[in-house]
């Protein structure tokens, strides 16, 4: 509304007055507060029914449903979280849980590239077919098949030189041992030459043999002295960790008993008794024992001198059980120099 002012002394000029009237909606300020409430109710709503979730399943339930919203399995023939609610399952899994893989992996294979081959009605017309009729090209693969595996597939013969192979290495370990424990006792210093360890058809033969002046046995008995029971003691331990039998045999040389009923034969049998009592006091098992026997002087060491010492002696062999070539695993110095003597 626009006021005159009068024409009073000084006031040649009309005043103006202006007067604004602010326009304002009554009751109400507007709409949006509704939908952050709507928002709010409904994240509450989700957070109880997350909270009643959490209560009313059990620990195999709730993973059933963590892995209800895992990746797919694109390789599986169905989607993930087949089945009852709760209770998903895969053709791949037990139980509730569905997922096996999570996040897919894709590896590739050995595939091996095709060539792209165009057609050609030439090419078509002069090719060689790839089998004939009568099926001779399979009968060729299947023959150079055969071949194949038969030359992989060891033979009996090689089967068999391969165990002979590996029982050698275990008689030389062995023969190696025995030679080992007899240098490093001082007490067998002079008393190693008188032991002898080979190789021959029948296995590895250990023999411990009388020296000149120097006896294994009481003269005319089957005692042991004392220096063949230290040798005994030390082979006892070696043959206890092989697996072969033994076979122990007594030998005398030619000098005959003077009178009586007793010979070399009872007392070279009686000899290696008593060498195989002694091994099995002394850990190796009675089970292994395959043989003992005395052979008299039927089958001296030294032919010629039938009355040297080295012909009294104990041969315990251990038996081979694959057959093998013979070769020389020697322990120990050459026999003594031969020398007459008692039995």
């Amino acid at each position: 509304m626009t006021k005159k002012g009068d024409n009073r002394k000084g006031g040649d000029r009309p005043t103006v007055v202006i007067k604004k009237e602010e326009i304002i909606e009554g009751g109400h300020h507007g709409g949006a507060w509704k939908v952050a409430y709507a928002d709010f109710v409904t994240a509450m709503m989700a957070f109880f029914l997350l909270m009643w979730l959490l209560n009313a399943t059990t620990e195999a339930q709730r993973r059933g449903l963590a892995d209800y919203f895992s990746p797919s399995n694109v390789m599986a023939p169905t989607s993930s979280g087949s089945g009852k609610p709760f209770g998903g399952r895969t053709p791949y899994s037990e139980g509730q849980l569905v997922s096996d893989n999570g996040a897919t992996q894709v590896i590739p294979g050995p595939a091996q590239p095709q060539p792209d081959v165009e057609e050609d009605d030439t090419l078509s017309s002069t090719a060689t077919p790839l089998h004939s009729g009568d099926g001779s090209d399979q009968d060729s693969s299947d023959s150079a098949t055969g071949d194949a595996a038969a030359a992989a597939t060891p033979t009996a013969a090689e089967i068999a030189a391969a165990g002979a192979a590996a029982e050698k290495k275990t008689f030389e370990a062995a023969a190696a041992e025995i030679k080992q424990a007899i240098a490093s006792d001082p007490a067998l210093a002079t008393l190693g030459q008188q032991l002898s360890v080979d190789m021959t058809s029948e296995g590895l033969r250990i023999q411990i043999m009388d020296a000149d002046k120097q006896a294994m046995f009481a003269t005319g008995s089957a005692d042991l002295d004392d220096n063949a029971k230290l040798l005994l003691s030390k082979i006892a331990p070696v043959l206890q960790k092989l697996a072969e039998p033994v076979s122990i045999a007594g030998y005398t040389d030619a000098q005959p008993y003077a009178a009586g009923d007793r010979t070399n034969w009872e007392l070279s049998a009686d000899r290696a008794n008593a060498t195989r009592r002694f091994l099995e006091q002394n850990g190796l098992p009675g089970t292994r024992i395959a043989s003992v026997s005395g052979h008299a002087d039927r089958d001296l060491l030294l032919p010629g001198q039938p009355l040297a010492a080295v012909n009294r002696r104990i041969a315990i062999v251990v038996l081979r059980q694959a057959a093998a070539p013979a070769g020389p695993v020697i322990v120990g110095a050459d026999a003594p120099p031969a020398a007459p003597g008692q039995n």
